[in-house]
């Protein structure tokens, strides 16, 4: 009988020692996120988990009970050394050590299996418990939330898509790296420099050259100055030149020339442009310094390209084998 009491107790502690590792290693705004999807196991543990310091009274209160019980139960089976020895043995090994390395491996599946077990404790140790936490809210207030800086939601990310468990894979992976960083960047890190813009002037002429070289840029909008290249006054779009007239100039067309301007500047941060550009329909903005005077060009795709990490190829871009 004694032997049964004595196993009894150290399977108590074992149970409180881990519970409590086990129970307070889970994060209470990941359980919240588990049980909102419909995880069970989270359901049952959020409730209680959610209260703390309540949880963390309790569960070390009743571990120091049985734990004092087990040394004075042995005590009065043994003698005090032998009694002593062989408690602080039971207690570290069974009572703490191997519960506490299994229990919180396991956790949310181990604590929702011993849920009323927990609720149970907490009735039994309220008196005692409730006013220790509540003492503890008032000094320390509330949980602290878990929060990760950028660059550690992409080493989790990353961590996520090389680990066996998870179903991440690596466009998902590059895909969310990008979304976390293009918000960072400003215009003229993505934009085409004013050198290399492809643009026309409004007095051009709708001849086979011009159709047989806009066709070779492979742009669908292109820029339209007046008199400098500097001066942007409109953009053409390219698609609505098949129902314009031969041999107008392009400030003549009906429909293919716009000079209505999206204008942003070089220091603006891509988010706020993407914002912008999805918001008035625009897929091409036209850039400016400081000064107010060109300097390039972003479009729609630009932005995208950078959200995706990979360049947007399409019939006309050249692939290289």
């Amino acid at each position: 009988m004694e032997y049964l009491i004595s196993l009894v107790l150290v399977l108590l502690s074992g149970l409180f020692s881990g519970l409590t590792l086990g129970l307070l290693s889970l994060d209470t705004q990941s359980l919240a996120r588990r049980a909102k999807r419909g995880d069970k196991a989270a359901e049952v543990i959020y409730p209680v988990r959610e209260k703390g310091n309540l949880l963390l009274t309790t569960l070390l209160l009743g571990n120091v009970a049985v734990n004092t019980t087990l040394s004075i139960f042995l005590g009065s089976i043994a003698s005090g050394l032998v009694a002593g020895i062989t408690a602080t043995a039971l207690i570290v090994v069974f009572g703490e050590i191997i519960p506490q390395a299994v229990i919180s491996r396991y956790a949310l599946w181990f604590g929702a299996k011993t849920i009323l077990f927990t609720k149970f404790a907490l009735i039994l140790f309220y008196p005692i418990s409730f006013p220790i936490a509540k003492v503890l809210d008032y000094f320390l207030g509330d949980e602290l939330p878990t929060t990760y800086s950028k660059s550690e939601l992409m080493d989790i990310i990353s961590e996520h898509e090389e680990s066996d468990l998870s179903d991440l894979d690596a466009d998902e992976e590059r895909i969310m790296h990008g979304a976390l960083q293009f918000s960072h960047m400003r215009v003229r890190e993505v934009m085409t420099p004013a050198d290399k813009v492809v643009s026309y002037d409004e007095n051009q002429k709708l001849t086979n050259d011009f159709f047989t070289a806009v066709n070779e840029a492979g742009f669908s909008r292109l820029p339209v100055y007046s008199g400098e290249p500097t001066n942007i006054v409109g953009i053409l779009y390219v698609k609505d030149l098949i129902i314009e007239d031969d041999n107008i100039s392009i400030k003549e067309t009906e429909e293919a020339f716009e000079r209505k301007l999206m204008i942003v500047k070089s220091g603006h941060l891509l988010d706020s442009v993407l914002a912008r550009m999805l918001k008035n329909r625009w897929h091409l903005a036209i850039v400016h310094n400081r000064n107010g005077q060109f300097v390039g060009v972003i479009s729609l795709e630009d932005i995208i390209e950078e959200i995706i990490q990979q360049e947007i190829v399409d019939e006309d871009d050249e692939v290289d084998e």
